[in-house]
């Protein structure tokens, strides 16, 4: 059974980085593995840091050996969600800051051959698990122990124990946001603000965010995997959206839902927070990883 990098399920660490790099132009798939080598132990803890590496649909497809999943997708194309991609996401996350830095900069320093950082976000946990909005972030997240299958392609499938993933930068407008009374707060969410309990549907308006991502198919949920954390200065906060799911297609629904491509009603988050980037990646299990790097 083929592997998921362990680091997509990987609990309780409260620092996070996230690089995504340009390839360099002309450089060729044996440059790229090579310098990939280096990394050759994604998701494992070494120094108290975790590392996930994930890839767009041409690296992958120029470095891997294995079939490729057949819903290998890009990002999608919906009007006002930027799109930004890049060739390779890396994402540490781990014990503290100081650890972060000197596996960023490794990651970095392996990389400079082949490819160059076009964004990096540094990101945390925030209090209890919360948005800087004030609101617990991932309560709708399968429990650890299913989150596995919500988030892995099945064994038998091309690209068996690799995962999906989208990364967005949300900029938030937090005075604005805060202006609100906090019933209003709420009716933004759908949620209540200290324990995050659903409103009933009487108090709950169609335009809240969990109205508009809550996705039901033939009476099932559509779920995904969630591991977004906040980032911040004085002058800029805001959320980096991470998400995994055997299926892609389920966040061009919810993308869809909540920009009201379908019917016109519009999350009303947007209204307080905007996408800045967009990327849709392949992350490979180790195995597919081990394979396509020799």
């Amino acid at each position: 059974m083929a592997t998921p990098q362990p680091g997509i399920f990987a609990q309780g660490t409260r620092t996070h980085r996230h690089l995504e790099f340009a390839i360099r132009p002309g450089v060729g798939a044996d440059a790229i593995r090579a310098a990939l080598a280096g990394l050759r132990q994604p998701a494992v803890s070494a120094g108290g840091a975790n590392i996930v590496l994930g890839f767009n649909e041409a690296v992958w497809r120029m470095i891997s050996l294995d079939p490729l999943p057949t819903a290998l997708v890009g990002f999608p194309d919906i009007e006002g969600v930027p799109v930004t991609q890049c060739g390779l996401w890396v994402w540490c996350h781990g014990t503290g800051d100081d650890v972060l830095l000197d596996v960023a900069r490794s990651v970095a320093s392996a990389l400079a051959a082949v490819a160059t950082v076009q964004q990096e976000v540094t990101g945390f946990v925030y209090r209890d698990s919360r948005d800087l909005t004030g609101f617990i972030d991932g309560t709708e997240n399968p429990p650890v122990e299913a989150a596995y299958h919500v988030a892995t392609i099945p064994g038998g499938s091309p690209g068996a124990g690799g995962s999906f993933a989208i990364t967005q930068r949300w900029v938030h407008r937090l005075d604005d946001f805060h202006a609100l009374s906090i019933d209003e707060q709420e009716g933004v969410i759908g949620r209540t603000k200290a324990d995050s309990i659903e409103l009933p549907d009487e108090r709950k308006p169609a335009t809240a965010h969990i109205a508009r991502v809550v996705i039901e198919d033939d009476g099932e949920e559509l779920e995904i995997y969630r591991r977004s954390v906040p980032y911040g200065t004085v002058t800029e906060q805001g959320l980096l959206f991470v998400a995994f799911s055997a299926d892609p297609s389920r966040f061009d629904r919810m993308l869809r839902r909540m920009f009201g491509v379908a019917d016109g009603v519009h999350d009303r988050l947007t209204e307080f927070s905007t996408p800045v980037s967009g990327g849709a990646w392949f992350v490979p299990s180790l195995e597919a990883l081990g394979d396509a790097l020799g």
